[in-house]
C-alpha cells in the first residue's frame, strides 16, 4: 500500500474515495458555495492506494487555531475526511494512514491536533481524548421568561440593541464578531477565510437560509450574533449563539425567546455548564438533551503543548504519559509559577500515570483528572495529586467548540 499527499490532478480522486468510504455521492454545487470539502487543502490530504493504483483510503486535515486556557492561541491541525472503502477494512489502512499522517503533522511543527468523532471508539487507540462537550435546550416558549440576576450592578443584560438581518447581507461582519469571540473561548477553532468565502460549513457558514440577530454595544459596534431558521410546529432553532459577554448572550437569546409564531425555541448546541441555563425564572424551563463529546485533542509534543497553555494556579506534578499507538513513553516534571508552566524530562517518582489520551482530554481544563482517575483510567500514585491536577489544569472558563469540520 502507499499513502501520499494529493495534488490538484487528483483532489477529485480524494473526493470520490472518502464518498464511496461513508456510502455517499457528492453533493450537487449551489450558488454561494456550501460543498464540505471545498475548504480542504489539497497538499494536506492524503490519499492510500494498493500496490496496483486503486484508492481504499483517505484522510485529511484542515489549518486551525486553537485558544487554550489563558487566552493563548496555537496551530492546531483538524483532522478530517478519514475513511477507509468498505472492501479494504480491518486491513490495517486506517492505522496506517492515521500514523502517517500524525508523523506528517509533526514535521510541520505542530504540538495539538483535534478531531471531531464520527464514532466514540475509534479515535482513542490513535491518542485522542474528548475534551470539549456540548448540550441541546429546548425551551417552551411560554416558560421562556428570563430572569435578572440577584447578585446585583445593573441590569444584567448586554447594553445596546439587537437587529434581524439576512444571513447574505453579513457575512464579514459574522467572521469578525467570530473572531473576537474565539479568541477569548477556550477550545474554540479559528474560522479560517476560506471558510467564509466558500461557504465551506454548517450554517451559519454554509448557504442555509438563515436569519441573523446581531447584537451592538451601545457605541453601535456588533459584539454578538445568533444563527436560526424557523422549522415545521413553529420550532425555531438557533445554531449558534456567538457573544463576547454573558449580557450580550442572555440579551440575544431574550430576544429569540420572544420571537412571535413560535412555540418552542431550541439551542442547538451549548456548553453544558453554560451560564444560561441559570438565567431562566423558572430552573426547569430548558429541557437538556444531546449532551455528547464535540471537541478531540491528542497531544504530538507534550512539553510544548503544556508549555503553551495559560495555568490558573501554581504547583508542580510528575507525569508518566504512555503513548502506546506511536510506542512512545515519557516521563515530564511540570512546574507552573505564576500562569506559565515548564515541562522537562525527569526519572522522578510519577505523581499521575496516565495514556497520551487522557492527556489530551483533561488539556483544556473541560475533564477533570480526578474523575480519570475515579474511572480507573488515570493512577495516582500519592495522595492529592489528583487534587492538584485538578486545580492545575482548571480553564478560567469551560472549553467549547462551535466549529463543525
Amino acid at each position: 500500500m502507499q499513502i501520499r499527499s494529493t495534488t490538484d490532478e487528483d483532489f477529485d480522486v480524494f473526493v470520490d474515495t472518502v464518498h464511496t468510504a461513508f456510502g455517499r455521492f457528492p453533493e450537487t454545487p449551489v450558488d454561494g458555495g456550501g460543498l464540505w470539502w471545498s475548504a480542504l487543502e489539497a497538499d494536506r490530504c492524503l490519499l492510500a492506494r494498493t500496490d496496483d493504483g486503486r484508492p481504499v483510503g483517505t484522510a485529511a486535515t484542515h489549518s486551525f487555531e486553537l485558544t487554550l486556557p489563558g487566552e493563548s492561541v496555537v496551530p492546531a491541525s483538524g483532522v478530517t475526511a478519514v475513511g477507509v472503502l468498505p472492501t479494504h477494512r480491518r486491513r490495517g489502512v486506517l492505522s496506517a494512514l492515521m500514523r502517517h499522517q500524525l508523523a506528517g503533522l509533526r514535521e510541520r511543527g505542530e504540538c495539538v491536533s483535534v478531531l471531531l468523532a464520527s464514532e466514540a471508539p475509534i479515535y482513542g487507540r490513535f491518542g485522542y481524548g474528548p475534551a470539549t462537550y456540548s448540550a441541546r435546550l429546548t425551551v417552551p416558549r411560554h416558560n421562556g421568561a428570563l430572569a435578572a440576576p440577584r447578585a446585583g450592578g445593573g441590569s444584567g443584560w448586554g447594553p445596546g440593541s439587537v437587529e434581524v438581518l439576512p444571513r447574505a447581507e453579513c457575512g464579514d461582519i459574522l467572521a469578525e464578531v467570530y473572531d473576537r469571540y474565539r479568541r477569548a473561548q477556550p477550545g474554540a477553532l479559528s474560522r479560517p477565510q476560506v471558510w467564509w468565502d466558500r461557504r465551506a460549513g454548517r450554517p451559519p457558514i454554509s448557504p442555509a437560509p438563515r436569519h441573523i440577530a446581531l447584537h451592538r454595544d451601545a457605541d453601535g459596534v456588533p459584539d454578538g450574533y445568533a444563527s436560526y431558521a424557523m422549522g415545521e410546529g413553529g420550532t425555531l432553532t438557533v445554531d449558534e449563539t456567538i457573544a463576547t459577554d454573558d449580557g450580550v448572550y442572555a440579551e440575544l437569546a431574550r430576544f429569540v425567546l420572544g420571537h412571535d409564531l413560535v412555540s418552542r425555541v431550541v439551542f442547538a448546541s451549548v456548553s453544558t455548564e453554560h451560564p444560561l441555563r441559570w438565567r431562566f425564572a423558572d430552573f426547569r424551563a430548558a429541557e437538556v438533551s444531546g449532551d455528547s463529546d464535540w471537541l478531540w485533542v491528542r497531544l504530538l509534543d507534550i512539553p510544548r503543548a503544556l508549555t503553551a497553555r495559560g495555568w490558573c494556579t501554581d504547583g508542580e506534578l510528575v507525569l508518566d504519559v504512555d503513548d502506546p499507538f506511536l510506542g512512545e513513553h515519557g516521563r515530564h516534571l511540570l512546574t507552573v509559577r505564576d500562569g506559565k508552566a515548564d515541562c522537562v524530562p525527569t526519572d522522578r517518582a510519577p505523581d499521575l500515570s496516565l495514556d497520551v489520551r487522557d492527556l489530551g482530554s483533561v488539556y483544556l481544563g473541560g475533564t477533570e483528572p480526578s474523575t480519570l482517575v475515579r474511572a480507573g483510567h488515570i493512577r495516582e500514585h500519592r495522595p492529592g495529586a489528583a487534587a492538584l491536577a485538578d486545580a492545575l489544569f482548571r480553564a478560567e472558563r469551560p472549553p467549547h467548540c462551535l466549529h463543525w469540520f
